[in-house]
Formats: C-alpha cells, structure tokens, sequence
C-alpha cells in the first residue's frame, strides 16, 4: 500500500496558503518544464482569479520521496468558514500559516480551533520573514498564546515551527538558517505525521466531505477513504444525514496527481478519492460496504449569520438585458436548489406571498458570491438589504458579534473609534507601533458593520486595513444608527441628459452617466441630506433664439460614483433593492412609483 498523508493548508486571507501550495506543487514535479504557471494555481474558478481569494476548497497531491501528500487549499475568508469546517475531517494535520507581521487575525482563531477540536497536531508556518517589519518570535509567542486560550493539549502546544517566504518557495526549521527549497516543511510533515493506517480487508468506510459536478458523467462526490477499499464498478451502500439508506454502483473512480484527477481501478485507506454513480449524494453522505452499514457522524457546520431576499426583478427594464436567459421564480429556485448541493452554509426558504427566497448565509461576501456567479450565467434578479439573523439564547434576544481588526495610521484612529462607537462597537485592543500605525480591536455587532466599510476607507483616505470575522452571539444591543445620506430618485423615464446631471450635482453625488435609461423610482444619486428627494435626471436645457454670453458654456461633469455589487448591498436601505443582471447593476426603490412612496412614509 501507498504510504498516504493528508494535509490541510489554512490561515487568515492574504496570508499565503494558495502561494505555499504553488511552491510545494512546482519543487515536486508537479508541472513540466514548458508548462506555463500561473500564481496560484489552485484558485482556478473566474472570481478566485478576478477578486484575489481561494473561495472553494481544492485538492492536489503531490510525490515526496515514497510518500503521496494530499494537499486540501482552504479560504481564508471567514464568510467561506464553511469549506474548512467540513474537510478538517479528511486531513492528518494542518500546516497554519501566521503572516510574520501581522501575527494571528480572526480566521486564524476560527481555523485553528476547527483541527484542536479534531485532535489534529498543527504545524506553524511564520510566512513571509522577509518583511521589513516582521517580528517572526514575537508571534510565534502570540500564536502559542492562542493555542493557550483554545485549550490546546500539552501534545499540541508542542507544534514545530517552520519559517519561510512562500512565495520564493523557502522554508527553514531555524530563522537563520540557509534555505532555497520548500524541503524543510516536507521533512517536517513526515516528522510530525504518521502514514494513515488500515487494512485493505476492512469493509468501506468513506464520509463526503465536497462535490462536484461533470456534464458527461454527473454529480460526483469527494472524500477520504476512512476504512477498506473502493473499486470501480463495486456496489455500495449510501447513509443518508438524515438515515435513509439506499444503494448504488461505482461508475467512475478518481484520485488526485498534482492538480489533475487521475482515473483508478481502486484506492485504499487514507487517500482521498473522486466518485461517480450517485445521482443524489450529499456533503456529510456515508458511503459503506454493500453488507455492513458502518455511518460516521454527520458533519456539523455553523449556523448562518445573514440573510437577503432574492426576488424575481418586476422594474420596468426587466428582461431587455440581451444576455438574460433566467427571469422567473422557477429559475431562481431551480439554481438556488442546485447551490444548496454543494454549498453547505447555505440556507434557503420560500417566501410567503411574494416572488422570493430568503438566503442565509455566513456573510455579504458569501451572499454576494453567489449573486455573481448567477449574473454571470445569465440570471436576473432583485436583492434586498442584507439582514442579521438574530437566535434567542437562555430567553434572551441574541445578534451576532464580530471580531474587528484595524490597522490605521494613528492620524485617523480617533475617528475610527468614534465611527465604530456609533455602531454599537466595544474597544478592547490599542496599541501604536513605532511607524506611527496604529492597532485598534472591537467587538462590533454584524449590523452596525453592514455599509461601514466604504465609510472606512473614506475616512482612511484608503491606507487603513480592516478585517473582520464572525465571534459569537450576544444579547441585542438596540437601535443602530443607518444611512446617513438620503438618496436622488428619478422621476422620469428615459434617457439622462448632460445638462440635467450638472444642475443635480449640488444636490449629491451622482451614481449614473449621461445617456443611461432609466425608470421612475430609480436611484440616480446619493443626496447630501438625510432625506430622499426625486428628481428629473432627464430634463433637457429650453430652446430660446435668445442668446446669452453664458448660454453656450461647455458643462463640466463630476465622474459619477460606480458600485461594485458588494458597495451596493452595502449602500441600500431597508426600502431599497439592488436590481441584478448580466450587464447592470442598478440601485431601486422597493416602491417605484413616488406617490404610494410618500403615502407609505407618511
């Protein structure tokens, strides 16, 4: 038998698991040496490229020395906390990688209690040494701190630590050590992990921990062979999370060389394996001997934090964007369906008399994801306001909380704070560094931070970094300050003009350019006061044969303010609506037309 270790990459965002992955790909012979590579390999799906994120995890495996490694690439974004939950099962041991300035962040707390509580043993990884101001000993000190105060065992305090730069594709065991390879952290792994064991003889025992879909063979089902042996063409019995058992046959059989799937006659206890031949196979799905029944405990993933309403879009403009090939309640249920499939923090509920579903997820980003990719084949919808999800804990109402990180400079800190205390944020870390930068904490509740962040950079002037990951329930903290800029909304159908645009400017930002349709009850700008005003974006300059010495001045417009989809569900109000399509993105009244709106309000 092949001797098998099966790792998992994990760490806060930008902390370089995809990089460390592509150099421990290309120093074992993974690529051939005309292949052409690309940075970060790993992260193959369009807006993993486009956004600079691992959103989905991935494996990939590779040859040392008589070894096969199974490499799991894990997000680092909390809102995708859900894809490191459920394949912390399938690994031996987790590399974690700490950036060597920024010491642990929030998703590295969240990551890092997911393999204590499965007994794993991790091995740190201090990233990026070579920074001018890295402080490698200094967190290695506060990692240990945090291994402390998630009641790691005396076994797993005793973690190796391996330096290194991944994206030169160094490691070192010493800070001061000589190194050009990644080598160090592969002999560490072989140190630190025995090959899984097992027998070939044992009845078959494997647990879905991801999915996958072909257009020749179908759903495909991923996870690692706990017990025995998988064939191709063996019958096999599937345990349902919800009990029900049923058979089926093994049609096709996968493993992982480098980043391809190889296809196999067979593979035994460790290795991670691709299959077909189960029409309805789900995450958390035990797939066991035809004759012994032997379920694992079903996969446990947190609970959602955040929920929008997905509504079929009824503005006046639905339907004539060229490349929209899904419009109704039926489409949108039949793709929503189909995420649920594979994406298991996902939850989705039918509305009552309206048509629309309520999604829940862990986070806008999580949310927004989806709404992207759906635009992008074609989809076309409306989307409400992002809304927490509130539980009631011991009687009392609860609201999620999130851990917030700033790095600012310390001109800017004292109106960072004072934002954040408008929110309902709790200060509990400050600290200056000698640059001048400082370091700030809250403990802020998710709905005082939706829409905070494109208030933060302005107040940053764009050099402040802030991270944020969700902590824990606490009891509900009240009325929260919102928007505090009303909105332009169009009176007018048609085209905009010029002319009308510059007359608007002193009123607010404008958000559409010269010559955009638009419709009655569409949102055209952002209004300097609190209070929503429509306006005519449309109207056109009258024509006279009087002639003035100003009457032919050529009109200078401000670049109107564009939103990506994030910015947008970030912008809107309660009574609001981001319309959705392939081509646009447009922001909306719920109400559109400006009579029952101000009946309403009234």
């Amino acid at each position: 038998m092949e001797k098998i270790i099966n790792i998992a990459v994990v760490a806060h965002v930008d902390a370089g698991k995809s990089t460390l992955v592509d150099a421990l790909l290309e120093q074992n012979g993974v690529f051939d040496e005309h292949e052409e590579v690309v940075d970060c390999v790993m992260d193959s799906n369009d807006l993993e490229r486009e956004r600079g994120i691992t959103i989905y995890s991935k494996n990939c495996a590779i040859r040392y020395k008589d070894y096969k490694i199974n490499i799991v690439d894990t997000p680092g974004h909390a809102d995708f906390s859900s894809e490191v939950e459920r394949v912390i099962r399938t690994v031996d041991t987790v590399v974690l990688i700490v950036d060597s300035s920024e010491g642990p962040m929030p998703q590295t707390r969240f990551v890092l209690k997911q393999a204590l509580e499965q007994n794993l043993r991790p091995i740190l990884f201090i990233n990026k040494i070579d920074k001018k101001d890295a402080r490698p000993e200094e967190v290695v000190d506060m990692t240990f701190n945090l291994f402390m105060e998630l009641n790691a065992s005396d076994e797993q305090l005793d973690f190796p630590i391996v330096y290194g730069i991944a994206r030169d594709g160094i490691a070192k065991l010493d800070i001061n050590d000589e190194s050009d390879s990644i080598e160090p952290l592969l002999e560490t792994i072989l140190k630190q992990v025995k090959p899984y064991e097992g027998s070939e003889e044992d009845n078959l025992q494997l647990q879905i921990s991801s999915l996958d879909y072909d257009s020749f063979i179908g759903r495909l089902g991923i996870g690692r062979v706990t017990k025995g042996k998988i064939s191709k063409g063996q019958n096999v019995t599937v345990v349902k999370n919800n009990g029900d058992v049923s058979s089926f046959r093994i049609t096709k059989l996968f493993v992982q060389e480098g980043i391809k799937r190889v296809e196999k006659d067979e593979a035994f206890y460790g290795d991670i394996v691709t299959f077909a031949g189960c029409s309805d196979i789900s995450i958390g799905d035990t797939v066991c001997s035809k004759d012994v029944i032997d379920p694992l405990p079903p996969i446990v993933i947190e609970t959602p934090t955040m929920s929008m309403n997905f509504l079929v879009n009824n503005s006046p403009f639905a339907g004539l964007d060229k490349k929209s090939k899904f419009l109704t309640s039926r489409h949108i249920k039949d793709r929503l369906d189909k995420e649920l499939e594979t994406n298991v923090g996902l939850r989705v509920e039918e509305l009552p008399n309206s048509d629309g579903f309520k999604v829940s997820g862990r986070g806008e980003l999580h949310l927004s994801v989806l709404i992207e990719n759906m635009r992008r084949e074609g989809y076309e919808l409306s989307v409400s306001k992002p809304e927490v999800l509130f539980e009631e804990i011991d009687g009392v109402k609860c609201e999620p909380f999130e851990r917030v990180i700033v790095n600012c400079p310390g001109d800017y800190q004292g109106t960072i704070i004072n934002d954040l205390q408008e929110r309902k944020a709790t200060l509990e870390v400050v600290s200056t560094n000698d640059e001048g930068y400082a370091h700030l904490e809250f403990s802020a509740p998710t709905r005082g931070l939706i829409g905070y962040r494109s208030a933060f950079i302005t107040n940053t002037r764009g050099e402040g970094i802030m991270v944020r990951s969700f902590d824990c329930y606490k009891p509900y903290v009240g009325e929260l300050q919102t928007r505090k800029n009303g909105v332009l909304v169009s009176m007018e159908t048609g085209k905009t003009l010029g002319y009308s645009l510059y007359n608007l400017q002193d009123r607010g930002t404008m958000i559409v350019e010269p010559a955009t349709d638009v419709y009655v009850g569409m949102i055209v700008g952002i209004h300097n006061r609190d209070n929503d005003l429509n306006v005519n974006p449309c109207k056109n300059k009258e024509m006279s044969n009087t002639r003035s010495k100003s009457a032919d001045d050529a009109i200078a417009l401000v670049p109107a303010k564009t939103f990506t989809l994030e910015e947008a569900l970030e912008f809107i109000n309660d009574d609001e609506y981001v319309e959705v399509t392939p081509s646009d993105i447009r922001l909306r009244k719920s109400i559109l037309d400006p009579n029952e709106r101000f009946r309403r309000n009234r």
